[in-house]
């Protein structure tokens, strides 16, 4: 069963220093649900990371407000591990839910931002754009 984004704020509030945190997040991507090498394809892949990123999306089929799914991978640990706290934010959701998170409140909530690489942060933001750009295609 997937991690939500209530365990994951709760579960950073008792790790006390970074690095426990940054153990964690690692952790978090070993548990995400493998992408199928087929889907390691450049219709997949997120420009302006690092690192190599792909993310998979899936819409239901309601017309109204279908719900994004979605699943990724990338070649690197810490990645994987923010793809998974996205997976925990946005995954699951109707589109215009995911159009109404606010990402930068959740990073910050968790620090993510002050203890990522500036190179990281531009992945995590652009992860984050390719999942709202799929949701403002699907919504009607």
């Amino acid at each position: 069963m997937a991690t939500t984004l209530e365990e994951i704020r709760e579960n950073f509030s008792l790790l006390d220093d970074w690095e426990d945190r940054y153990r964690y997040v690692i952790e978090l991507g070993k548990e995400l649900e493998p992408l199928a090498e087929g889907d390691h394809s450049d219709d997949n892949k997120v420009r302006g990371c690092v690192s190599q990123v792909w993310l998979k999306p899936h819409l239901a089929d309601d017309k109204v407000d279908p719900v994004l799914t979605f699943v990724g991978d990338s070649d690197a640990l810490i990645v994987k591990g923010l793809i998974a706290i996205l997976h925990a934010t946005y995954s699951g959701k109707h589109v215009s839910e995911v159009l109404s998170i606010d990402p930068e409140a959740i990073f910050n909530e968790l620090n993510l931002r002050e203890h990522l690489t500036p190179q990281r942060s531009n992945g995590l933001r652009s992860m984050v754009e390719r999942l709202r750009k799929i949701a403002q295609e699907a919504k009607v």
